[in-house]
């Protein structure tokens, strides 16, 4: 018959595994944002993190069974937050393009505020669709880095509810055109790193509702420029 004395061991001892084990799991990811961030994807190595990180790369890869994984969960939580917010204005009924416009700007600073990541995750999503899946990411596939940093995501939801409500022309489709919004953004963050993000936000705007949306940039005074992020 077990006892109290021992049952309260027991939890403590599993307590006690799980900080340490939490603690190891946020070094990593530090230690993985610094690397990514500084060095980059390719010179990156899961080796370079674990000693950054004070652990051997057998405890690494316990935790992040690969580098996309890794890199994924480091610039997950960027990405969760902007798709956190958009949901609440969708529940709110906040209007569709004032909430994309937030998006927008939003992304870009994130982008620019991480643009060493933001290059490095880029480059990850090309590895991995290059050598592992060639294809659109299975939600069920954990080490895609695009199933855990779903960036697009943070502005899909809005388009299609714009383009349910015929606020938005229906074509591209909004998993199209979110998808090329957010390529282009990331491709600029590995071609124009120091690209202020009100240039970049105002370029993508204008993609987005030149495209959706046109009669905001046509009915516009040839001499002024609706999408800046001063307007």
């Amino acid at each position: 018959m077990t006892t109290g004395g021992s049952g309260r061991s027991s939890d403590a001892r599993a307590r006690a595994a799980r900080t340490k084990r939490d603690r190891t799991r946020r070094a990593l990811l530090d230690a993985a944002d610094a690397n990514f961030g500084t060095r980059g994807w390719n010179r990156t190595r899961m080796e370079d993190i674990a000693a950054t990180a004070g652990v051997s790369p057998a405890t690494a890869y316990n935790h992040f069974p690969s580098k996309h994984a890794l890199i994924g969960a480091v610039y997950g939580p960027l990405v969760h937050s902007l798709v956190q917010q958009a949901e609440q204005d969708r529940r709110a009924g906040r209007p569709v393009l004032d909430a994309l416009r937030d998006q927008v700007n939003a992304l870009t600073r994130t982008s620019w505020r991480h643009r060493g990541l933001t290059a490095a995750f880029w480059y990850a999503v090309q590895d991995y669709v290059s050598t592992r899946v060639g294809g659109p990411p299975d939600p069920a596939d954990l080490g895609d880095p695009r199933t855990l940093a779903p960036v697009p995501d943070a502005i899909l939801g809005l388009l299609q509810d714009g383009q349910a409500s015929g606020e938005l022309r229906p074509y591209p489709p909004a998993l199209e055109i979110s998808g090329l919004i957010v390529n282009t953004l990331l491709i600029r963050a590995v071609n124009r790193p120091h690209e202020p993000p009100e240039q970049t936000a105002e370029l993508l705007l204008t993609v987005l509702f030149g495209t959706l949306k046109p009669e905001l940039l046509c009915h516009a005074p040839e001499d002024e420029r609706p999408l800046a992020s001063d307007h």
